[in-house]
């Protein structure tokens, strides 16, 4: 059912192009936080966004704090089951009904361009079609499996869109070297974050979590799942734990009905009687407690990232960081000089290299003073909006 329904009496944009953009979720991870900085940033004055979202959450709080109209819709969001029969029923259903939406919305405000925000979701590639609207697709995503979705999703990209964004060269590549004539329509702008308030004098920030002061935290934020290597890291500082050279903190939860993946990790803690040395705790948009009380920064992702954002938090906290060797991350770290590269899952060497900087304040320091340059230099959020800003304009030409 169809929430948010447009009230005669509300207050429309009154600038001259008005954005629909359709997003997959109402979080606060990686792609949602982007976008909210990119929406509350926009000069409003040029461009008027009105958002669509599938469900409620803080991410469509967070917007509607900022002013920005937000609308919950079905927006043909991609997932592993949509392709049983009753799933598929419910899927065409949604196209109608979120078709009619647009098309309330669209004779409302007149949209310059269609934006979506991630491949997740398919409402915008359909609706710009059908209403010979621009479509502006922002990828997110380096899919490699199932391969039939990932041989698919470049395909809809060649007939659906007429700018791709990308969030970073690796991402590029995984979609031109499946379709070279994609290059003429993608262009690269990787993300960007403001410089956050990091509250360094928190006082005994570690033992919030059940550490002391003297302890080495090595932190891992983000969605306990498949792909974050939560498993990997684990497995590389069980002898460092048991030493205790280290302790770990993971930051994030389970996608709902994943959560065997957090239980696998509880009972490998369980196995080797380390309930006192590793801690999980939900994921928590204040994120200055977490930078205060950690000591070393891992995205130990055992698939490629298509950015990393954050990589890019933490090197902004100060943070030395180390990340797997692929993807988007070696966009961000540079090996040896902001933070370390692994091979991904090479037990043994996470395991060097965490051992290395958990004995070395110094280098831990000087990895953090210059990834903090680097984040400022290469990744700032007015560095982010204006080149989106660009794109904005290019698709009004």
């Amino acid at each position: 059912m169809l929430q948010g329904k447009l009230n005669p009496s509300e207050k429309k944009c009154c600038c001259m192009k008005n954005i629909l953009v359709i997003h997959q979720s109402s979080e606060l991870y990686g792609s949602d936080k982007t976008l909210l900085l990119l929406l509350s940033e926009l000069d409003k004055t040029e461009f008027c966004p009105v958002v669509i979202l599938p469900d409620g959450g803080p991410l469509k709080t967070e917007l509607e704090n900022q002013g920005i109209k937000v609308i919950i819709a079905p927006v043909l969001k991609v997932y592993r089951k949509m392709f049983t029969p009753v799933n598929l029923i419910k899927f065409f259903k949604e196209v109608r009904s979120g078709i009619k939406l647009l098309d309330r919305l669209n004779a409302e405000y007149k949209f310059s361009f269609i934006y979506s925000n991630t491949l997740a979701v398919l409402l915008g590639m359909l609706y710009a079609r059908k209403r010979n609207i621009k479509h502006l697709w922002h990828v997110h995503e380096i899919i490699v499996h199932p391969k039939i979705i990932a041989s698919t999703f470049p395909k809809l990209l060649k007939k659906y869109a007429d700018v791709i964004v990308c969030n970073s060269y690796a991402t590029k590549l995984n979609l031109t070297q499946r379709i070279p004539e994609l290059e003429e329509k993608c262009t690269v702008v990787h993300n960007g974050l403001e410089i956050p308030f990091l509250a360094f004098e928190i006082i005994n920030a570690k033992e919030n979590f059940g550490f002391a002061p003297s302890d080495i935290v090595v932190t891992l934020v983000g969605r306990i799942n498949r792909l974050k290597g939560h498993k990997w890291l684990l497995e590389a500082s069980l002898d460092l734990l048991k030493a205790d050279k280290v302790k770990l903190l993971f930051v994030g939860s389970p996608v709902p009905g994943q959560e065997y993946y957090q239980k696998e990790i509880e009972q490998i803690i369980a196995d080797n009687n380390l309930e006192n040395k590793v801690v999980i705790t939900p994921f928590t948009r204040n994120l200055a407690l977490i930078w205060a009380a950690t000591d070393i920064a891992v995205m130990p992702s055992t698939e490629a990232e298509s950015f990393g954002l954050v990589a890019l938090e933490a090197m902004l906290a100060h943070k030395p960081v180390i990340g797997s060797d692929h993807g988007g991350l070696k966009e961000i770290i540079l090996h040896d000089a902001t933070g370390l590269l692994v091979e991904p899952s090479n037990i043994k060497k996470l395991e060097e290299v965490i051992e290395v900087l958990a004995e070395n304040e110094n280098l831990r320091k000087d990895f953090g003073e210059r990834g903090h340059e680097r984040a400022i230099t290469e990744f700032s959020l007015e560095k982010y909006v204006s080149s989106m800003t660009e794109v904005f304009r290019r698709m009004n030409t």
